[in-house]
């Protein structure tokens, strides 16, 4: 749904030699990047193996599918296994994911490592592109799915940004069409549950009754399931380990900060206390939860919606990186697609430029600066999202009015 009698731009026009130019350097630079771990067996030789931290997926998924899930959650027993893979010695990777996505991965556990690999990142980058098809219906998709810089950063991880943006984007798209399988989708997002925190707020704020019950279908469903396929001791490992990592990574970030951009890491790179931090987050969390029932339960377009629930998320969870902001390019392609006010399309593309190159910004800003700014990157564009929401409700007030 779009604001009523005004055209819908297309995404701005920053020329599609540009954009074909990124994208083939970002194609070198990940080629590059990647021979670069095979220099020691399938490593770089300082600890980096080759895909990076998709070493995680792929040895979680081979050990849970082949009797050896108690080996997942032991640090020492799964970092022994992940070096026997590469062939060298790597660095402390770790699995901190849920065990539901043992069960999502389990394809991996029939795949060789490497060709693995490109399965993952192809099949991923294929299901996000297809999401932001119904983001952007006029055409264009093709390019910007290549050369958004999300992409680059979530290839050279090995990460999953792709994959979350593919089930936010496509549950979101297919909201107005296909409400259960919308949620179905979403529902999946289990496996990540820090970025579905503001889900229900939304389905129940826009009374997108059959969308929750799916979510919370497939949700439940993967969680049972994950507990008759590999025992609830797994699921105890799990939650034990995600304490420690909790104080290690997000509270303490010794040589992970750089690639956070949560309100809780900005603040700590601030040099507020954890207490405190975690008060700026709640607080930051309660503000976003808010605005997105409030979004939801008026009549703003549908990209607005989206968008403001995808953004409010990055500003209600700490634990947020480089690589999640693959689903930038959607709400980019979202507000594009609502906006219909010509006076706004400079703020727009400014506040859209900002988010899409906080992916490369984050890293090399946070090096020389000792700051994580990734939340003044993603506010602005929040902002544009909210006043579009509210001038929609405006306009859908004067309309009702006049009639």
């Amino acid at each position: 749904m779009r604001h009523s009698g005004m055209p819908s731009p297309e995404l701005p026009r920053l020329t599609p030699a540009v954009a074909r130019s990124f994208a083939v350097v970002a194609a070198i630079v990940y080629v590059a990047d990647l021979l670069a771990q095979t220099r020691d067996h399938l490593s770089n030789g300082a600890g980096r193996p080759f895909g990076d931290d998709f070493i995680n997926y792929w040895s979680a998924a081979y050990l849970a599918w082949h009797g050896r899930a108690s080996e997942i959650y032991d640090f020492q027993a799964f970092h022994i296994f992940e070096q026997s893979v590469i062939g060298a010695p790597i660095q402390d990777y770790h699995y901190s994911y849920p065990p539901v996505l043992l069960l999502l991965t389990a394809p991996l556990a029939v795949m060789p490592y490497v060709p693995a690999l490109f399965v993952w990142l192809g099949a991923s980058w294929y299901a996000f592109y297809r999401a932001l098809r119904l983001a952007m219906p006029q055409g264009g998709a093709l390019l910007f799915a290549l050369a958004s810089p999300a992409v680059l950063i979530n290839a050279i991880g090995g990460q999953n940004g792709a994959w979350t943006a593919a089930l936010l984007g496509g549950g979101l798209g297919l909201m107005e069409r296909r409400p259960l399988l919308a949620g179905g989708v979403l529902g999946l997002l289990i496996y990540k549950p820090q970025l579905g925190l503001l889900i229900p707020i939304a389905l129940v704020a826009g009374r997108q009754w059959r969308a929750l019950a799916a979510a919370s279908v497939v949700a439940g469903g993967l969680l049972a399931l994950s507990v008759v396929c590999f025992g609830p001791e797994v699921w105890t490992d799990n939650l034990r380990n995600v304490g420690l990592l909790r104080k290690t990574i997000l509270e303490d970030g010794t040589g992970v900060w750089h690639r956070f951009v949560s309100v809780f890491v900005a603040a700590r790179r601030l040099g507020a206390p954890v207490e405190t931090a975690y008060v700026i987050q709640i607080v930051s969390g309660l503000l976003a939860s808010v605005a997105v029932a409030w979004v939801w339960w008026g009549r703003a377009p549908a990209g607005v919606k989206n968008a403001v629930l995808v953004l409010g998320t990055c500003l209600a969870s700490p634990y947020l990186q480089d690589y999640d902001l693959v689903f930038a390019t959607l709400v980019v392609a979202w507000l594009w697609q609502t906006c219909g006010s010509v006076n706004s399309s400079l703020t727009l593309l400014i506040c859209s430029g900002l988010l899409l190159v906080l992916p490369l910004a984050a890293s090399a800003l946070a090096h020389p600066t000792g700051l994580a700014l990734g939340p003044l990157f993603i506010l602005p564009l929040y902002l544009v999202a909210l006043r579009m929401s509210v001038d929609s409700r405006v306009t859908e007030l004067r309309w009702s009015a006049s009639t």
